[in-house]
């Protein structure tokens, strides 16, 4: 599974993580995300990820 950077602050979603202290389980790819889901650490819209 790919990788997803955040543009404003450079946090990497790996898919293989997930975000557990937001709820997306370990094994969520990036396309499964919720639609508003943000970045967890500046709060960027998904759409301003960009594929590592």
């Amino acid at each position: 599974m790919n990788r997803y950077v955040c543009g404003p602050c450079g946090y990497v979603y790996d898919p293989e993580e997930g975000d557990p202290d937001n709820g997306i389980d370990p094994g969520t790819a990036f396309d499964d995300l919720p639609d508003d889901w943000t970045c967890p650490i500046c709060g960027t819209a998904k759409e301003d990820f960009e594929k590592e």
